[in-house]
């Protein structure tokens, strides 16, 4: 009974520690003026890890999110507006850092990409699908003639 009762206390913690989101942002990282921290909470949520899969620097662990985490709050420090340090960042890594690029000439690939490899799959299932073989009709009835030429077959 006991071992059921710790089975099922470590099936809890485990459950638990998957639910929570994850903590990427380190004490050593946060600024002592909640304000500031605040600012740079907010930025880092709209920022994308460079390495990771539409993650944020916030929610990611990586050693580049880390760096990334750390630049926008020694900008925020100097004295850097929200929108200039959304500027150095996109200057810095380019407008795919942003989590929400701008719609213009050089993200039109993040923009439209996904829309314009689900058409482009569409129009080759139709066309596929246009040039299967058409399934033959039913042939037609059989005339008397042939009705009683098939009696006499079965018969035999």
């Amino acid at each position: 009974m006991r071992k059921r009762s710790l089975a099922a206390l470590g099936m809890t913690v485990a459950a638990l520690l998957i639910a929570m989101p994850a903590l990427a942002v380190e004490p050593s990282e946060m600024l002592k003026d909640p304000a500031l921290e605040a600012r740079a909470r907010t930025l880092s949520r709209e920022l994308r890890c460079v390495v990771c899969q539409n993650q944020s620097i916030d929610d990611s662990a990586a050693e580049v999110a880390h760096g990334m985490r750390v630049a926008v709050r020694e900008r925020l420090v100097a004295g850097d507006s929200d929108a200039a340090v959304m500027a150095y960042m996109v200057a810095r890594y380019g407008d795919y850092v942003l989590l929400e690029p701008p719609f213009k000439a050089r993200t039109l690939v993040l923009w439209l990409g996904t829309p314009l490899v689900l058409v482009v799959a569409g129009l080759l299932l139709f066309f596929a699908a246009r040039r299967r073989p058409v399934v033959p009709a039913a042939p037609p009835p059989l005339s008397d003639a042939e009705k009683e030429r098939l009696q006499s077959l079965l018969k035999r």
